[in-house]
């Protein structure tokens, strides 16, 4: 389905150039601010106070947040669990108080706010539990971005492995670079909202890749750069419906998902932005770094010898 017919193919690598050096300069600072800011890990990752609060009527979750500002936890993280009348409650730990004594201080403010505020339970996240999540995250991290490698490999070439995998962990840094930069919290629904995009820019990846395989086998005369600039034009309409209607429920979820799902919801789109920007501009321009040619796709032929009759 072609909604959006480009008749002339677009030079998409005769841009390489000025595209990578962007790429880099961007990675680069992603980098920087990620040493120097650091991520502003949530109570998921540092241990904290958890706690569930019940009402008799729905829970304004905005007039409970407001409330927990004004008690000095600006960092409180508050939202719906299970019904509208539940809410759960991750306090930071503050080595000054024990998790027993704000748990109390919490539910007491609450409740000068709402009499109807009930406190069905308090758990304690320790900092080693925190320890392990980013340990196992950084794990399947790297799992991921080995699979990837191999699957690329395997049904391509090694050069679009490589290509690939370079191209997907720019998306991944840039994303942590906006979080370590904007101090948003990175929470575990962050994490697999970076999981699933290292997914989904592989994905838009194969797509192009195949499509300049496919090239190398038709367009026998063609130049490396007309390939790929085919192949990439040839896909732009897929690009654009697909990303088109993926961010569409992405925004949605941005604005209306609520606390919950805003810093997931910022994360995919920060990742589907760059993953259409590196699966274009990133990956292929790498692939022509690596000297990619028609010798790696298509296996030239065995000449049979003629021998001549006495």
């Amino acid at each position: 389905m072609e909604f959006f017919r480009i008749k002339r193919d677009i030079p998409f690598m005769s841009w390489g150039k000025y595209t990578t050096t962007i790429s880099l300069l961007t990675f680069v600072l992603a980098v920087f601010f990620l040493v120097t800011k650091g991520l502003n890990l949530g109570v998921d990752f540092t241990g904290g106070t958890v706690m569930e609060v019940a009402y008799s009527h729905p829970a304004e979750t905005t007039r409970i947040r407001d409330t927990l500002v004004k008690m000095g936890m600006p960092d409180a993280s508050v939202q719906n669990f299970g019904t509208s009348r539940d809410v759960l409650i991750r306090l930071p730990a503050k080595p000054e108080m024990s998790s027993a004594r704000l748990s109390e201080t919490v539910i007491a403010g609450l409740r000068q706010d709402d009499e109807a505020a009930e406190l069905r339970r308090v758990e304690f996240v320790g900092p080693q539990v925190g320890k392990e999540l980013v340990e196992n995250g950084a794990l399947a991290l790297l799992l991921v971005s080995l699979g990837i490698v191999a699957y690329l490999a395997v049904r391509f070439e090694w050069k679009f492995g490589v290509a690939g995998i370079i191209a997907n962990l720019h998306d991944v840094v840039i994303i942590l670079g906006f979080f370590a930069f904007f101090q948003w919290e990175f929470s575990l629904t962050v994490l697999a909202a970076i999981l699933a995009i290292l997914g989904y820019s592989v994905n838009e990846s194969v797509v192009i890749f195949d499509r300049i395989r496919e090239n190398f086998r038709k367009m026998r005369k063609a130049t490396v750069n007309t390939v790929i600039d085919n192949a990439i034009t040839r896909t732009m309409s897929r690009t654009i419906i697909t990303h088109g209607s993926t961010q569409m429920v992405v925004i949605s979820m941005f604005l209306f998902g609520g606390e919950p799902l805003h810093n997931f919801a910022l994360a995919l789109t920060i990742g589907i932005l760059f993953g259409i920007y590196s699966s274009v501009l990133v990956a292929s321009p790498i692939l022509m770094l690596l000297g990619v040619s028609r010798k790696d796709i298509v296996r030239p032929e065995k000449k049979e010898e003629v021998q001549a009759l006495p």
